[in-house]
């Protein structure tokens, strides 16, 4: 099964049209009725809607018994203006397709059209669009939502397009590829004073200058250890902003990062700790919360060994250089209960980095993407 040269124009039209229209995360309701209409007449066997959120999945079911077979894909957008120039750039002002997501949705559109055509010999092949990639809540909330029992898969694969990368080369490796992740929020609560009596207050000052140094200080370790764990200070607020009030209030917020889920439980653990010693130190009350919280993504043997032999029978070059990455991705939860795995798919080495004002998606890219996927369900599907 292939893609035509009909359904790679069309397939380019609707990507650009998904790319003028963006939405970001948990706020993808337009996207995911553009993702049932333009499959709708792939008569898939089941569609299921609202998925965790806006979260769509598809699928073609053989009728026969065998695997379930999942590719996801993400349907968010980001909060950054475009500034890429190009004729389908956004029409929604500080909201843009700045990491390619329109991209792995077109692609994964792709399968739906050559599914609709044949099904697989045995199994089913789910299409997972999911919400809300960027904020890390996506996955985890499709993966919780009771419906997804019903498409409970054997084997789940997603790909990511990487600038940097020489074009249409793939990287990917068993083992560990996207770190986990999480926000913390510490917020210290004191008492405010007359800025010309501060001592009958009770400041948060001290207490938030010591702590942004000692928290980068609980990092360890090389990021090619598997006990690595980095503390990234990314802001941090007291007060109001006059000169008459001696503060009460501040806050810093910081990213977590772990190789591990395992070593990530010990660095939350040894900043919680951190926290509530310098707050009582300086009798302050504190509090904290997390965000944005990202599991390990962590690609297993067997899946990774059906993405290579799809990558070698069409002839992709691959590699393993660059893996593992700093950066987070939510696509990790999905292989906590299937056999996962995520590749990279190369960008360019001059395209504009992900998350750039100046990034487009390369449309050149769907057909590639496609033939991976699609090559790797047959052979594990036939």
């Amino acid at each position: 099964m292939t893609l035509t040269n009909r359904d790679i124009v069309e397939l380019t039209a609707w990507r650009r049209r998904l790319h003028q229209n963006p939405e970001i995360s948990n706020e993808e309701e337009r996207t995911a009725g553009e993702v049932v209409g333009f499959l709708a007449d792939t008569a898939p066997d089941k569609m299921l809607t609202g998925l965790g959120g806006h979260g769509v999945a598809a699928v073609y079911d053989s009728g026969r018994q065998g695997p379930t077979v999942l590719f996801r894909s993400e349907l968010d957008a980001l909060p950054i203006h475009e500034l890429s120039g190009v004729e389908h750039a956004s029409l929604v002002p500080g909201k843009s397709h700045m990491c390619g997501h329109d991209g792995h949705t077109a692609i994964l559109a792709s399968l739906g059209r050559q599914f609709g055509r044949q099904r697989p010999a045995r199994g089913r092949v789910v299409l997972m669009f999911q919400p809300a990639e960027e904020t890390g809540n996506g996955a985890a909330g499709v993966v919780a939502d009771p419906r997804f029992g019903e498409i409970a898969p054997d084997f789940a694969f997603s790909l990511h397009n990487l600038p940097g990368v020489p074009f249409g080369e793939v990287r990917v490796k068993a083992g560990v590829v996207n770190c986990a992740s999480r926000g913390m929020r510490i917020v210290l609560e004191g008492k405010t004073a007359h800025s010309s009596m501060p001592e009958t207050g009770i400041s948060p000052m001290l207490a938030i200058s010591q702590l942004m140094p000692a928290l980068p200080a609980l990092g360890r370790g090389t990021f090619a250890d598997d006990d690595f764990s980095m503390v990234t200070v990314t802001h941090a607020a007291m007060g109001e902003a006059v000169f008459g009030i001696a503060p009460a209030h501040a806050e810093v917020w910081a990213t977590l990062r772990t190789r591990r889920d395992e070593r990530m439980a010990e660095l939350v653990a040894a900043v919680e700790a951190l926290a509530a010693r310098i707050a009582a130190e300086h009798r302050l009350a504190a509090s904290h919360d997390y965000h944005e919280v990202f599991v390990a993504s962590v690609n297993a043997p067997d899946a990774v060994g059906h993405l290579e032999r799809a990558l070698d029978e069409e002839g992709v070059p691959r590699g393993e250089e660059a893996l593992p990455m700093r950066a987070s991705e939510d696509f990790g939860i999905f292989g906590h209960n299937a056999a996962s795995a995520m590749f990279f798919l190369g960008a360019g080495e001059r395209h504009p980095a992900l998350h750039n004002p100046d990034y487009d998606f390369p449309d050149d890219l769907i057909p590639i993407g496609s033939r991976i996927f699609m090559r790797a369900a047959r052979n594990i599907l036939g």
